[in-house]
């Protein structure tokens, strides 16, 4: 599944995908099918409930982060319901909880380098404690972060997504870091 062409299922109608997803292969899973969003009507997940806190988290929140960030990037992420570990025999010693991904028709903030954005995003929460004057120092200089209205003295779970993308877009208008393909990483 973590390889697999999705878009050879696809005849007429866009692909409704279900699934009790191995928590251990959750985030890459979801990862790959973010790449192939395209071809998917919705998808609906049992997960543990910590990845759906992570998948729903919002600037600010301390579950926000690389997952979230790029799954809202392609979908509209709504927790259903959560499912306790009595659901279950044998009980797993973890919650889990029942997510929808409905892939938005129009991204609402289209980077101009999907590559581009993943590493501003990844650079970003591979330093989470620090500003962002220090995590994304390598790529971007405060003056720029400033000539976007950015305040380099917020953390990386303080940026929306549209503060990402602008990031992201303006290093791709100086060709720092663009890439050649535009599939959805999870390193």
């Amino acid at each position: 599944a973590l390889s697999f062409d999705f878009s050879q299922l696809v005849s007429d109608r866009p692909l409704r995908i279900v699934g009790n997803l191995p928590y251990n292969i959750s985030t890459p899973l979801i990862f790959h099918l973010l790449s192939q969003s395209g071809v998917v009507q919705d998808m609906h997940f049992m997960l543990q409930k910590e990845v759906v806190q992570r998948l729903a988290a919002v600037p600010g929140d301390n579950n926000y982060g690389r997952l979230g960030i790029m799954a809202q990037y392609f979908c509209k992420v709504q927790p259903l319901f959560e499912v306790g570990p009595g659901a279950f025999r044998p009980a797993p010693k973890v919650d889990s909880a029942i997510v929808r991904l409905v892939p938005h028709k129009e991204l609402p903030y289209p980077a101009k380098d999907l590559k581009t954005l993943q590493a501003v995003v990844r650079t970003a929460f591979n330093a989470r404690r620090k500003t962002l004057r220090k995590a994304l120092a390598a790529m971007v200089t405060v003056e720029q972060l400033q000539s976007l209205g950015i305040n380099d003295g917020l953390r990386p779970e303080n940026l929306g997504l549209a503060d990402y993308v602008r990031i992201a877009d303006l290093l791709a208008d100086t060709g720092k870091l663009q890439a050649d393909d535009n599939e959805v990483s999870d390193d």
